[in-house]
């Protein structure tokens, strides 16, 4: 299949911003999207908002830490609409601070939703894929993990984990199946929304307004690697404010 129009499309973390944005746009080009996310009420609107502007879309409440709930949002995506095309990985947290803090419960947080949920996804989605002879995983990365830089440890160490595990499931599948990392830098999300130091989270936030970049943004950067001819695959898209370091 080229280009965006009728592939079935089901993406993580869908509630809010990358997520939400991408199914907005994925929507409005043609595709069948099927939004997870924890938060039921916010993807009941997201799904009536696109349905109203003449998409196709529905949800189902998914939680990445749970490996279950990928399963059912695969299986979900095959019931309501026949198929599964692409999955996209944009669940993810980043509650960052020193390592020497030992935030030890969200150490553990993040390896759960950044690199476990991503597995949990893709072990979902790849017997279908398989069956279908073709499908494409999306994962949603960060540049945090291109610099290193202090208070990022963490979450910078789950988004690199995911990058390695991306580029051997690309070495390793078969004909049909393409792999694409996306690494947004500072995007206007609620990411600090996750964070437990008031202070972190506050200079966090400053910074979002100063500088960051809408979600659309990432969204396009999604799409042009989903809309290429099927033996085309673009492996990885960084994408990030101009004036960010």
């Amino acid at each position: 299949m080229i280009g965006i129009e009728d592939k079935v499309v089901a993406i993580t973390g869908a509630s809010s911003g990358i997520g939400a944005a991408t199914a907005r746009l994925l929507a409005a080009r043609g595709a069948k999207v099927v939004l997870g996310a924890r938060s039921a009420d916010r993807l009941g609107a997201l799904v009536a908002r696109i349905t109203e502007d003449g998409g196709a879309a529905a949800h189902i409440v998914t939680d990445v830490r749970r490996r279950g709930d990928l399963s059912a949002l695969v299986a979900f995506a095959g019931e309501r609409f026949g198929r599964l095309d692409v999955l996209v990985n944009n669940a993810g947290i980043g509650p960052i601070s020193r390592i020497d803090d030992l935030c030890v419960d969200d150490w553990d947080e993040m390896i759960d939703v950044n690199l476990k949920g991503t597995l949990y996804g893709i072990a979902a989605a790849l017997p279908v894929f398989r069956r279908q002879g073709c499908g494409h995983v999306v994962n949603v990365i960060s540049t945090s993990g291109l610099k290193i830089v202090p208070l990022q440890g963490v979450y910078a160490a789950t988004k690199n984990a995911v990058r390695t595990l991306s580029e051997a499931l690309r070495q390793e599948t078969v004909e049909g199946l393409r792999v694409t990392n996306v690494s947004p830098g500072m995007v206007r999300t609620g990411f600090a929304d996750s964070m437990t130091d008031p202070a972190m989270k506050a200079a966090i936030n400053e910074r979002m307004d100063r500088m960051a970049i809408s979600p659309e943004a990432i969204a396009r950067a999604i799409a042009f690697a989903i809309e290429q001819p099927a033996d085309v695959e673009v492996g990885d898209i960084v994408i990030r404010p101009t004036v960010q370091d």
